[in-house]
């Protein structure tokens, strides 16, 4: 599974592609530390596709908002998984990353056992989150 991430932030990348050396799932992970640059990354010719996106909201350049506006509106990444993975637990980002139409909503665990866990649902089930639509009740994922 080809996963990429969006964080600017050195720790929580680092933490992340730890948590995901650790589940026992083959993946193959990008970063990217901006969202001009995954901007840049998504729409280059021949790009890779990634299954599953994790997007940062609070980015320099573009934040995690614009990103994924701008996602939605190319056709070809449409059954891209976009999982916010964000610190903010404020209700309008979380209503209004849903109404933009991403599939799923994580505040960024502290707690590395939880973080792998997480990951490891979110992985093994992200095929869910585009055939079976959007859904309000599974949106925001609790730990």
């Amino acid at each position: 599974m080809h996963l990429l991430i969006a964080d600017d932030d050195d720790d929580d990348r680092q933490f992340f592609y730890e948590a995901l050396e650790e589940i026992k799932i083959k993946t193959t992970v990008e970063m990217v530390t901006n969202g001009a640059a995954l901007l840049k990354r998504l729409t280059k010719k021949n790009a890779i596709i990634p299954q599953v996106l994790f997007l940062d909201l609070n980015m320099p350049f573009k934040n995690g908002i614009e990103c994924l506006t701008e996602i939605k509106k190319l056709d070809f990444l449409k059954n891209m998984t976009i999982v916010i993975y964000s610190t903010s637990a404020s209700e309008s980002d979380i209503e209004d990353t849903f109404v933009k139409g991403a599939n799923v909503y994580i505040k960024k665990p502290t707690d590395f056992k939880k973080l792998k866990k997480v990951l490891s649902e979110v992985i093994t089930t992200q095929w869910q989150y585009y055939t079976g639509g959007l859904n309000r009740a599974n949106f925001l994922m609790s730990l």
